[in-house]
């Protein structure tokens, strides 16, 4: 990961900048650099992964425009040869560098054309004023605020923003920022590909398995070129597990899997190693106590920048994994698995009453998930100065399964996520019994008792009547559990009076039959099962 940081003020002191501007040094711990342009101040912390010498340091320039970028640019190869067929010429190898050549031809047209990961801020000279875009799922983090003056900032996270605006919100996914304004270039629960035809509803069954395969097996092949060493994250679940089966088969050697548990009782360390042993990875285990959990609550909480129950539970574990990843390896990428249940449904989407139902709630969730699972891998992987990249998040593969017919994404075949499953039987990329294994919420994997040990810490803070009262301090997504209210008041510490940069708390839908439960975890649903096993 990187991190950007622009303010559009020209009279700003360049030492208020350098302080903002630090507080996401872990993102870009290699080199930092700042720029001053025609309206304000451009900075950029470096993590070195595709051309690794500092000629690929940013800010690029070029004919008197700058540009600052957190991302990775899939296909840049090719784009770069067709530039230099034009004339222009490259000073690095890295993928960023190609930006501000397609904007001058292109102009924010370019937005809609790239393959990427990407939150980018381009100054445009002949304007003399910023010109912002953040990838369409919302993989790379981008916030913004006014100050005072009502001169806009932009930043990777918003610990940049905190004091210098009353307001931060997330740069919306899809969008680009152009003269005042926010401007949709697209929407990723609209499917090109439906538009393109008037349905997919004819496709059979095989032609939808195999189009989910081959299109995630190239965005899985993608994400696996970087100039620095690449690493993966496996539950011993569905998701990461093909991640990383096919990783595995398009290597010629072995790739590094990292795996995190409980002491007392990890449900999933068992299958990721039986997943492991497999595909012949070098596996990494990494066992966490009690005393481990609750340890990394407030700084898990400090940089999330969220007070979402689920999202915390879940980012424990990926934290300390990372963190340990960080500290003992030479990784700088790691691939994982989320966005997978916001295509494919989760043990709540069961309860759907209606395919229609079923669209409606995927499509609402792919718009939210950069204020949750997506930031949870963004934020776990990058405080350690480690980069994520999500091969389900890849949008041609999104785009697809967006626009096949829901009636065919329903669990009416007894197993959910069906679909996936099934595109990668022939393969045989990792084990049947964990293809056909039911799914376990990951910080239930980790261990049940990780979620127990945050219940009965927060039930230690609060008196039923000491929650009943502090709650009612907050309006917007009130807290309604002792635990919900201790995630709360430490993001307050950090982010006052920010609670609008996360829509709500992620809960299963209240409306549907089944899912009326007051905490967000799988493991309280009827239909969990076996999957805790």
């Amino acid at each position: 990961m990187c991190a950007i940081l622009t303010y559009a003020r020209e009279d700003l002191s360049r030492e208020f900048f350098e302080e903002m501007l630090s507080k996401t040094i872990s993102r870009g711990p290699d080199m930092s650099r700042i720029q001053k342009v025609g309206c304000g101040w451009m900075g950029f912390n470096r993590l070195s992964i595709m051309g690794l010498n500092e000629a690929g340091m940013q800010p690029f320039n070029h004919n008197g425009n700058t540009v600052v970028c957190n991302g990775e640019l899939y296909g840049f190869h090719d784009l770069k040869k067709y530039l230099e067929s034009l004339g222009y010429s490259f000073q690095s190898e890295s993928d960023c560098e190609i930006l501000l050549p397609l904007y001058e031809i292109l102009g924010t047209k370019m937005f809609g054309f790239l393959d990427a990961e990407y939150a980018c801020v381009i100054y445009d000279k002949k304007k003399n004023s910023f010109i912002a875009a953040r990838d369409p799922i919302g993989i790379r983090p981008l916030y913004y605020g006014y100050d005072a003056e009502g001169h806009i900032i932009f930043a990777s996270e918003p610990k940049n923003l905190v004091g210098a605006c009353d307001q931060i919100m997330p740069f919306p996914p899809g969008h680009f920022y152009e003269d005042g304004k926010f401007v949709c270039y697209r929407d990723m629960t609209k499917s090109k590909s439906k538009e393109c035809r008037e349905t997919l509803t004819d496709d059979s069954l095989e032609v939808i398995v195999e189009n989910i395969h081959d299109k995630l097996f190239t965005g899985i092949q993608k994400r696996l070129d970087a100039d620095a060493p690449v690493g993966f994250l496996l539950s011993g679940g569905l998701d990461s597990s093909l991640v990383c089966g096919v990783a595995a088969k398009l290597s010629d050697k072995p790739i590094e899997t990292f795996a995190i548990g409980m002491d007392i009782d990890a449900i999933d360390l068992k299958y990721a190693r039986e997943v492991a042993d497999y595909i012949h990875s070098n596996h990494h285990e990494v066992i966490i106590t009690k005393d481990d959990v609750i340890g990394a609550l407030e700084p898990v909480i400090a940089a999330l920048g969220t007070y979402d129950i689920t999202t915390i539970r879940a980012s424990i574990g990926m934290y300390l994994l990372c963190k340990w990843i960080h500290e003992n390896t030479d990784i700088k990428v790691v691939l994982t698995g989320e966005i997978s249940d916001e295509l494919f449904g989760y043990k709540y989407t069961d309860f759907a009453p209606s395919a229609e139902a079923f669209q409606e709630e995927a499509e609402k969730r792919i718009r939210e998930i950069h204020m949750y699972d997506v930031l949870r891998a963004d934020r776990c992987i990058s405080v350690n100065s480690l980069e994520a990249r999500v091969p389900f998040g890849d949008l041609d593969f999104v785009d697809y399964v967006m626009g096949i017919d829901p009636e065919k994404k329903l669990n009416t075949y007894g197993i959910g996520k069906f679909l996936l499953r099934k595109a990668f039987e022939k393969d045989e990329v990792i084990p049947h019994s964990i293809l056909m294994r039911e799914k376990a919420a990951f910080s239930d994997a980790v261990g049940h008792s990780l979620r127990d040990d945050l219940m009965e810490y927060a039930d230690s803070k609060y008196t039923y009547a000491e929650f009943e009262t502090t709650k009612k301090k907050y309006e917007h997504a009130t807290p309604f559990t002792k635990e919900s209210l201790l995630y709360r008041e430490i993001f307050e510490k950090y982010y006052p009076d920010q609670s609008d940069m996360v829509i709500d708390f992620w809960m299963p839908n209240k409306s549907w039959k089944g899912c009326n439960v007051t905490d967000p975890s799988a493991r309280v649903l009827s239909n969990y099962g076996a999957s805790g096993q």
